[in-house]
């Protein structure tokens, strides 16, 4: 039996990224079925029958799906796309014989807990709006946090035209906090933080959802296990 389904629907069980990401590359006319440029997603496609190429290479069978917890290092850019000399995240993963993407993004600097896997769906219903995952930061700044400091990150600010309120602020210690938020707008934690006139040393994520990045030592990763799996949405 021929079963065909949405072409962006089989690249991601195949393993070239998320969702939206291969909806993302059908638009760009990066993808051929049977020689034909294809831009329309929902377009019915069989890997038995059909030959399907992105970025002129094939795609031939749905790859095993892998779970990866990441104390993401400094210096690594959150894309599958190498720009210059810049090391990506597929850089630590370079001897997995898999076609990995992360699940959302960190910053250039920021350190911390990042997933990376070849499951499309799940990445995307880890990212998705619906899931209402808070995503938790230990910010190090380079002066002593006041109660003002707390109080105007609190209030939060305007990026991208919407304002932004963070979900709970708390000091730690005399120059470190935690900031926990749920929007997901890019850098929006480095944003809030100097809008008061602190200046960041370091950032690091340290959870998602109820997943904790734990004793991880920096540039790591593990296979994620059934149970961390199921806590980001604890």
């Amino acid at each position: 039996m021929n079963v065909k389904n949405r072409l962006s629907k089989v690249l991601a069980a195949a393993g070239v990224a998320s969702r939206r990401a291969c909806e993302e590359l059908i638009f760009e006319g990066r993808v051929r079925v049977n020689g034909t440029i294809i831009r329309v997603p929902q377009t019915l496609v069989s890997l038995n029958n059909d030959k399907i190429l992105v970025n002129g290479k094939e795609i031939n069978h749905v790859e095993k799906k892998v779970y990866y917890l990441l104390n993401k290092p400094k210096g690594y850019v959150c894309s599958n796309t190498r720009i210059g000399s810049k090391k990506i995240i597929t850089d630590l993963f370079q001897d997995l014989p898999y076609r990995l993407f992360t699940v959302g993004r960190l910053d250039r600097d920021t350190t911390g807990l990042l997933i990376v896997t070849n499951d499309g769906a799940f990445a995307n219903q880890v990212i998705h709006p619906s899931a209402n995952l808070s995503k938790e930061y230990l910010v190090k700044t380079d002066k002593e946090i006041s109660h003002e400091h707390l109080l105007t990150i609190s209030e939060g600010t305007l990026i991208e035209g919407v304002w932004i309120k963070p979900e709970r602020v708390t000091k730690v210690r005399k120059g470190t906090l935690k900031v926990v938020v749920k929007e997901g707008k890019k850098r929006e934690v480095r944003i809030l933080v100097e809008k008061c006139g602190l200046d960041i040393l370091e950032l690091s994520r340290i959870r998602i959802g109820g997943l904790l990045l734990g004793p991880l030592p920096l540039g790591k990763w593990k296979e994620m296990t059934e149970n961390e799996k199921k806590a980001i949405f604890s």
